[in-house]
């Protein structure tokens, strides 16, 4: 709640709170309540790709899938690279494609270069 408000590391620590009150039956449905946009994280599961559907009330879901190494072009040639594929969701009557895709270029630019995250570039 209120991540508009926080920076990578408070929404870390908020999402790192909550796993607790998970982790030892503590989590209350007033706690899941409310929200807008959802992480599901199918990768620790061995997912490697999949489309998301959103819960309503909520606008969007972000699906990040299991970190695979992949051939990929790399300066013209094939190199074995780590990859992992994110699917993003959402509802087009809220949110507009160009500031969905914005968003997923800056989730995709953080998950490669963690220092933006740890920054707060």
């Amino acid at each position: 709640r209120n991540v508009e408000e926080m920076n990578y590391a408070d929404i870390e620590k908020a999402i790192n709170a909550l796993g607790e009150k998970a982790r030892t039956n503590e989590l209350a449905i007033e706690d899941m309540d409310g929200g807008t946009f959802t992480i599901s994280n199918g990768g620790v599961f061995g997912s490697m790709m999949g489309t998301p559907i959103i819960n309503p009330p909520q606008s969007a879901i972000l699906g990040m899938h299991a970190i695979v190494d992949r051939p990929v072009a790399v300066k013209g040639k094939v190199e074995i690279r780590p990859m992992m594929y994110l699917a993003l969701t959402y509802d087009h009557r809220l949110i507009d494609g160009r500031e969905a895709v914005t968003f997923l270029r800056r989730i995709k630019t953080s998950v490669e270069d963690p220092h933006t995250l740890l920054l707060d570039l």
